[in-house]
């Protein structure tokens, strides 16, 4: 099988984070795709985070009725912080018969150089990219292991929003799953 990872905080996930991971398990070469809960990215505060187990209950709930789109908390057990490189080949190792293909934005390709071993990513993976609006993709997007989907839609909805929503009190009905939100709500998250 063609697995695409889509890593991210998902604190919360959203609409925005659905509609690109449908869009590339339905318009590529993926059998599936299972989106990735980061417990710390490098380049993040952890602080600022739901907790692990809440954050992927919310992306197991939102997907649960798509039989392409997988919750996955591989890197839970692996050492913190997390970096994409040991999770590709840990998941590599341990699933040998499967192709793994990394999801990023091209916010991410644009800065993928900072990432620890970019090289052997860019060697090993394919990198399937979808564009953010105003990010250049820079010079790793002529990579021959990078595809670029220009039809990709240009979602401008972002996890900052969502919890800025939540702390002014207001509804953020639409912008997450009615399982998210019932999570949210129920939890007293990002209040």
């Amino acid at each position: 099988m063609k697995i695409g990872l889509f890593f991210g905080s998902f604190n919360p996930i959203h609409s925005g984070h659905l509609i690109i991971a449908n869009y590339l398990v339905e318009e590529s070469d993926l059998d599936e795709l299972w989106l990735v809960i980061s417990p710390h990215n490098p380049f993040k505060e952890r602080s600022s985070l739901a907790d692990d187990y809440v954050r992927y209950e919310m992306v197991l709930r939102s997907v649960e009725d798509h039989p392409k789109l997988k919750a996955c908390n591989v890197e839970f057990d692996l050492p913190k912080p997390s970096y994409t490189i040991d999770t590709l080949t840990y998941l590599r190792e341990e699933h040998p018969d499967n192709v793994f293909v990394l999801i990023m934005g091209g916010d991410n390709l644009g800065s993928l150089n900072k990432w620890k071993n970019y090289e052997l990513i860019l060697k090993n993976f394919s990198i399937y990219v979808y564009k953010r609006p105003d990010y250049e993709l820079g010079d790793l997007a002529k990579n021959p292991n990078v595809k670029i989907f220009e039809e990709a839609p240009l979602i401008e909805i972002s996890s900052t929003f969502i919890r800025k929503l939540i702390k002014e009190g207001k509804s953020i009905r639409y912008w997450v799953t009615e399982e998210t939100r019932e999570i949210i709500e129920s939890t007293g998250l990002y209040r």
